[in-house]
């Protein structure tokens, strides 16, 4: 889980919230676990690698991941000598173990499914929640959770350890590990696999029952009991016997297994033990998928590999495995046994005795864009042709991060598609030239370059963009998010000039590694960082160290990730990206289908009353976002960047349609905000629909949109129909539309020669080298990019060595001149603090807190409320020409719906009048316990007046609650500070 800040097309914050992703500020940090902040500096010398004609630094040019002192001292701080030496794997279900942000001995629940464990200085505890923990109403925010909730605990007797390391992994499995010196234990869990598997050293193995359990089966060899309304088998060797009573179990052996049983009647429980008394004495000790892109079927194929190596004179009958939805609606040649678990999923079928299967997952394919075939010609052309003319900078900038970099990138791609299609070269190639610009100068690194520039961490094994943003540096998140934008501008430009794809795919393929490595043999980076391969979703936080455990909120920005492999490695001819991108994208649809927009109803609880959600969690789900309690946002942060690679948000048009139904009920209304975003998703349910919504409405474009884009998407939808899902090609860039008057075939072709493609309904089409062809009900021929690669990049790039910057003659110190006189009197501190008395102080000052008004219900946004108001007064000092700075720890606790809302203001002379007021977009609150940090740096602001230098003045801080009636808390001291632009 991330935070990001959104900033807005105004300075109208009523409209726009700010946008976050969970990130542990270096305030609040401070307030958890003690960290260290790392300062951003310059470096003194500069290695570069050179990779073809771009490069990247491997100097340290500006903050890295921070939490406990010891992972921020070596990452590796707790992974055990014997582990695998390659590249720590982040934004996993399991990465608190290892990343240890806020507890630095153990870690966060961790949510396998159909289990969930948490570690401790005992052992490892298990839970198995079956009733969802529901909160909010089926008309506004709301979360469902199955939280961890703890049956019992495995360990061995007398263990006492100060710490849980990781001892190895695998796909989707990991080895927590305990030593106290004495006694030791190591375990396997997994995702998909209700057994745990034990081995114990220097004491007897034990279970810690949380009640007095019903027993149900005791005999040598497995004890099998009921304990929090869950039944568990545990199993020793044949020979060995479970003893004791009350809450506790021991046996006399160094090796055990605990398997949770799936829900059933007390006879099929007994006919699945002797499955489960099989798998538990065979541990699993490697897990891997294997895809394959099966282009002429249109089908990803994945095969789970399982290996076991059973106990000393025990059988090897296989394992068992419990398969997501996901997965179980493409299984072949496997029936599941019947049996279920439940899950914050939906319900997990279960094959037992089993070493792999395979699923087929149809990849539904995508476009760079729809074709034009209701704006290249009449009034439709004219309309899309006035939007073009009064377009301006097709970039539209906000923020020179690697986000917002990455949003205008993709804006301005979006310009290119349409354009080349429409034959208006001279703005397709000016929006081209800027790209090129933008990507040349990040995949440029030199000497003292601190920004617009990428730079990698051999310790973390990580490629990080500076500026970066929402934790993209100090926690790892959202990398697929951030380079997928990158990626997907790439793939554009490399079909108009593919001499700039041989010279700098080198760095496009290092992004992609990064954030999700595609090549196992890769020693640099992890394998598919962001992606889990067994849930079948990416992850946005790096660490995920959190109760309900990892999240993602935008899992439409990780398809934009998916879609740029598949277009970038169709472009380049680079088949293994290409192949990478479709077994992600064909998964992730499935997945997202099911998690994100329920499909089938069968995945949230019936209680909890939304069709859509806004984030997946490891134990749940949330009708929510991280920035705003607005459905338009809760909802759309799922549909947006909307590009071809998109199309698979109407799979389900009936689905897409009662999602905007639901976002018009809960809102009370039709949007208000991010229309665009929301008819745009309309539109793959209804194109009629959405056009006319367009035409009849006002609206501001979301950041990453122009009205432009807006237009063309909404009338060819409006035209081609919705998505023929039932229809595959044997190409990746080709999509079927029906609608009322008939069907349309539409295939792009972005390569340097001519195509044919065959869908499964028969029909082929000839597509000519740069264009997108559509026939059928619907015609459109256009576009004229050169398309294909000069010469195919090498798919697995070797840098040079890095260089040290040559400095054969270096530039001699300037002599320094004297130094002013000291000042007299006290100095002048920008930094000033949250003080108890409601003064602003230099000196940080005790830690403490301080309640604020509770909002009453009522949005108090933009005004401020009952205020709890801190001030300096007397202060003269000379405006830097800089711009207020501030980190404020805020904490919600568990209530949902509180945001905590800033104004910082300035009298100049000290005359009682205001000259400047700075009203700062509010922070929604996360609805989990502990602070978090509001901050100013890339948050909307509302100005009145303009700064000066300050002669005895004012300066005056404001802090309110803008929504809930609950009152959130905001940290005193050390926590909490504002820094003056002055000095």
């Amino acid at each position: 889980m991330t935070f990001r800040d959104r900033a807005p097309a105004s300075s109208d914050t009523s409209q726009h919230q700010q946008r976050r992703r969970r990130t542990a500020g270096a305030a609040a940090l401070a307030l958890l676990v003690g960290s260290a902040v790392v300062a951003t500096a310059a470096p003194a010398s500069a290695d570069i690698v050179d990779v073809g004609e771009g490069s990247y630094t491997t100097d340290q040019v500006g903050a890295t991941p921070q939490g406990c002192d010891a992972i921020e001292a070596d990452p590796r701080a707790f992974v055990t000598d014997d582990a695998p030496d390659a590249p720590l794997p982040t934004n996993d279900w399991w990465s608190s173990l290892a990343f240890k942000v806020f507890d630095c001995s153990f870690s966060a629940p961790l949510h396998a499914h159909p289990a969930s464990y948490l570690p401790s200085a005992g052992g490892l505890g298990i839970s198995y929640t079956t009733t969802p923990s529901i909160s909010g109403t089926p008309t506004g925010v709301s979360e469902y959770h199955f939280p961890y909730a703890e049956d019992l605990r495995a360990g061995v007797v007398g263990l006492d350890a100060p710490h849980v390391a990781v001892g190895g992994w695998t796909d989707w499995t990991v080895d927590p590990v305990w030593d106290d010196g004495q006694q030791s234990l190591r375990a396997t869990i997994g995702h998909g696999l209700p057994v745990a598997w034990f081995e114990a050293t220097g004491g007897d193995a034990q279970l810690t029952l949380n009640g007095t359990p019903d027993v149900w089966l005791d005999e040598p060899g497995r004890l099998g009991l009921s304990v929090g309304g869950a039944d568990y088998l545990a199993v020793v060797p044949a020979d060995v016997r479970w003893t004791g009573s009350g809450t506790t179990r021991s046996a006399a052996t160094d090796r055990f297994a605990v398997a949770l049983l799936p829900d059933v009647s007390t006879s099929e429980r007994d006919a699945l033990v002797d499955a489960y008394t099989a798998a538990g004495r065979a541990p699993v000790t490697g897990t891997l998928a294997d895809y394959d892109y099966d282009e002429a079927e249109g089908v990803v194929r994945t095969t789970y590999a399982l290996e076991t190596t059973p106990w000393p004179g025990a059988a090897d009958a296989g394992t068992v495995a419990a398969l997501y939805p996901h997965q179980s609606a493409y299984l072949t040649g496997d029936d599941p046994a019947g049996a279920t678990y439940v899950s914050p999923r939906g319900d997990l079928a279960v094959l037992t005795g089993v070493d792999e299967f395979t699923t087929a997952t149809p990849f539904g394919g995508l476009l760079p864009e729809v074709p034009a075939v209701a704006t290249s010609s009449g009034a439709g052309r004219a309309e899309l042709e006035a939007l073009l003319d009064e377009l301006g900078d097709p970039l539209g900038q906000q923020k020179a991060d690697t986000y917002w970099t990455g949003k205008a990138l993709g804006r301005a791609t979006r310009v290119v598609e349409i354009a080349d299609q429409l034959g208006r070269t001279g703005q397709r190639d000016a929006a081209l030239a800027d790209v090129r610009d933008v990507l040349t100068d990040w995949f440029t690194a030199a000497p003292g370059k601190t920004e617009q520039v990428f730079a990698y961490n051999d310790d973390w094994g990580t490629l990080v963009g500076y500026p970066a943003s929402y934790g993209s540096d100090t926690e790892l998140n959202d990398h697929h998010f951030h380079y997928g934008y990158f990626i997907a501008a790439a793939a554009t430009l490399a079909r108009f000039d593919p001499q700039w794809a041989q010279d700098y795919g080198p760095m496009v393929d290092l992004l992609i590694r990064d954030a999700n490595g595609y090549d196992r043999s890769e020693t640099r980076f992890p394998y598919l960082r962001d992606f889990d391969i067994y849930a079948g979703h990416d992850w946005a936080s790096g660490h995920g160290a959190f109760a309900a455990g990892n999240n993602q909120e935008s899992s439409s920005e990780g398809m934009n990730f998916a879609g740029a492999l598949v277009q970038w490695g169709e472009a380049t001819g680079d088949t293994a990206v290409r192949d990478a991108g479709a077994y992600i994208f064909a998964t992730q649809a499935a997945a997202i289908d099911r998690y994100w927009f329920d499909v089938d109803g069968t995945t949230y609880p019936e209680e909890f009353g939304h069709p859509v959600v806004g984030m997946v969690w490891g134990d749940g789900g949330s009708y929510s976002t991280w920035f705003s309690a607005e459905p338009e946002m809760i909802q759309g942060i799922n549909t947006l960047p909307i590009t071809g690679s998109h199309l698979y948000l109407g799979s389900s048009p009936a689905t897409v349609r009662a999602a905007y139904e639901h976002m018009a009920s809960v809102n009370g209304g039709p949007p208000t905000v991010w229309q665009d975003i929301l008819w745009n998703h309309l539109a793959l349910g209804d194109g009629p629909r959405a056009l006319d919504l367009l035409e009849s409405s006002s609206y501001t474009p979301e950041e990453g949109e122009t009205r432009a884009h807006t237009y063309h998407w909404i009338a060819n939808l409006a035209s081609l129909g919705t998505v023929a899902s039932d229809v595959r090609a044997d190409h990746p860039l080709a999509v079927a539309f029906d609608a009322d008057d008939g069907r349309t075939w539409v295939a792009a072709n972005v390569t340097a020669a001519p195509i044919t493609v065959t869908f499964s309904d028969g029909r082929t089409l000839e597509v000519p080298a740069g264009q997108t062809v559509a026939t059928g009900a619907r015609s459109f021929a256009g576009g004229s990019g050169t398309g294909g690669p000069t010469d195919p990049p090498d798919p697995t790039p070797t840098p040079t060595e890095p260089t040290s910057t040559p400095t054969p003659d270096p530039t001699p110190s300037p002599t320094p001149t004297e130094p002013d006189p000291e000042p007299t009197g006290e100095p002048f501190a920008p930094t000033l603090h949250l003080g108890a008395g409601g003064d602003l102080t230099a000196a940080p000052g005790t830690a403490g807190q301080v309640s604020l008004a509770s909002a009453g219900g009522a949005t108090r946004d933009g005004t401020p409320h009952a205020p709890t108001v801190f001030t300096a007064t007397g202060v003269t000092a000379e405006h830097t020409g800089g711009g207020t700075q501030f980190a404020f720890a805020v904490d919600g606790g568990s209530t949902v719906g509180l945001a905590v809302q800033a104004r910082v203001s300035y009298d100049l002379t000290g005359d009682g009048s205001f000259d400047r007021t700075e009203t700062y977009a509010y922070f929604a609150t996360d609805p989990v316990p502990g602070p978090e940090t509001y901050s100013s740096p890339g948050r909307p602001v509302t100005t009145t007046g303009a700064l000066g230098d300050l002669d005895g003045g004012t300066v005056r801080v404001e802090l309110w609650s803008v929504l809930g009636t609950a009152q959130p808390q905001v940290a005193l001291g050390p926590a909490s500070s504002v820094t003056l632009p002055f000095e």
